[in-house]
């Protein structure tokens, strides 16, 4: 191997390492299952992934069609399964036609370079996911970045660049994946139909936990028809792994012409897609509803109160130090919660991120608020 090639990459890791930003990847204490740590970290909200029926339906795929698709969609036969389960998403998010991607951050990076161009302004929640701006990016467009949840400053850009831009797409999540707080998407969507711009809203962190089927916080403010692209995950509360678009006929045809990261990728894993349509028919079903129930009780439970929150609570430390300390001690006492540092998080607001699941009993929330209170002392 290259002496300098090593050296050079010693030196970054080294730099990193001093700033107190040097990530690895952690280990499960013991072999199988989860080990002795109790679990906050797993954005598995309500606890389908380990669901007898969603594992059968993997292995069924698993036993009947492979480990593997074996290309993209666009080179090989079309499987049925994948079709169905993009028709059962389509229909639970009340649109026209959904797409599969490989993950999350394809379809969102895939998407948002297909809707705006050169001529085009995107304009951006300051806390988006890093999906969500390397899309913009790579979309050429004029980006444009307003305040969290401001507004105020999303409509100061709209009113100075609007008029300049063929046309104009207002990206922001639902639920902020790192602070667990949810966008004012009704006032966005009026903001965003005054200047005339589309909306592409990423329901990642809200599915499964708001609204009457779990299909996030558009269905439950009841703006399907006022929205013109939906992202959704296929690994969070449905258990699995993938992501998704969801919208009219037209965007996803577009999209299987023309999205780099649906083109040239291997078709989601047929074990994935079958896991994912079970989970689908588990989250919509009564015992869908009942784990929403119990997981917004385990969610007031933790936040000391009644009311539509996120499972995600940030805890601030501020230095990264402080916040890998902080997580080592809960390690420690058998707590596992992730420290959060930049660049998933701006400087100096590095955190514990804790998020809760259906599957968490009251006395497993309580231990964790009783070793955090103990931190603070």
């Amino acid at each position: 191997m290259n002496g300098k090639f090593r050296s050079a990459l010693a030196r970054e890791l080294a730099g990193l390492a001093e700033a107190g930003l040097l990530r690895s990847l952690p280990r499960v204490a013991g072999e199988g299952g989860e080990g002795p740590w109790l679990n906050f970290a797993s954005s598995d909200y309500l606890g389908l992934s380990r669901h007898p029926e969603v594992i059968e339906a993997g292995c069924l795929a698993f036993r009947e069609q492979g480990s593997g698709a074996g290309a993209s969609r666009l080179l090989c036969p079309d499987a049925a399964l994948q079709r169905d389960l993009e028709a059962r998403l389509a229909s639970w998010k009340r649109r026209e036609a959904a797409l599969v991607f490989p993950s999350g951050y394809a379809a969102a990076a895939g998407t948002i370079p297909i809707l705006v161009g050169a001529e085009d302004l995107i304009v951006l929640d300051r806390l988006s996911h890093a999906s969500l701006i390397d899309g913009a990016r790579a979309s050429k467009a004029t980006l444009r970045v307003f305040p969290h949840n401001d507004l105020g400053g999303l409509e100061e850009i709209l009113r100075r660049h609007r008029g300049r831009c063929r046309r104009a797409l207002v990206v922001t999540e639902s639920v902020f994946s790192m602070d667990g707080d949810v966008a004012p998407l009704r006032e966005l969507v009026a903001l965003k139909e005054r200047y005339e711009a589309w909306c592409l809203v990423d329901e990642a962190h809200a599915e499964g936990v708001f609204g009457r089927t779990g299909a996030g916080i558009i269905e439950a403010l009841g703006l399907e028809g006022r929205i013109e692209v939906e992202l959704g995950t296929l690994s969070k509360a449905l258990g699995s792994g993938g992501g998704f678009v969801a919208g009219d006929q037209e965007l996803i045809d577009l999209l299987v012409n023309r999205a780099r990261p649906f083109v040239y990728s291997t078709a989601l894993p047929p074990p994935s897609a079958g896991a994912a349509k079970a989970a689908l028919a588990l989250l919509i079903s009564g015992e869908g509803a009942s784990r929403r129930e119990r997981l917004r009780e385990i969610i007031a439970l933790f936040g000391g109160g009644e009311g539509e929150r996120s499972p995600i609570f940030p805890v601030i430390y501020g230095m990264e130090r402080r916040a890998m300390a902080a997580a080592a001690r809960l390690r420690e006492r058998g707590i596992f919660v992730p420290a959060i540092r930049f660049p998933t998080v701006p400087k100096g607001k590095a955190r514990l991120r804790i998020s809760l699941c259906s599957f968490h009993s009251p006395e497993e929330v309580r231990l964790l608020q009783a070793e955090l209170k103990r931190q603070e002392g």
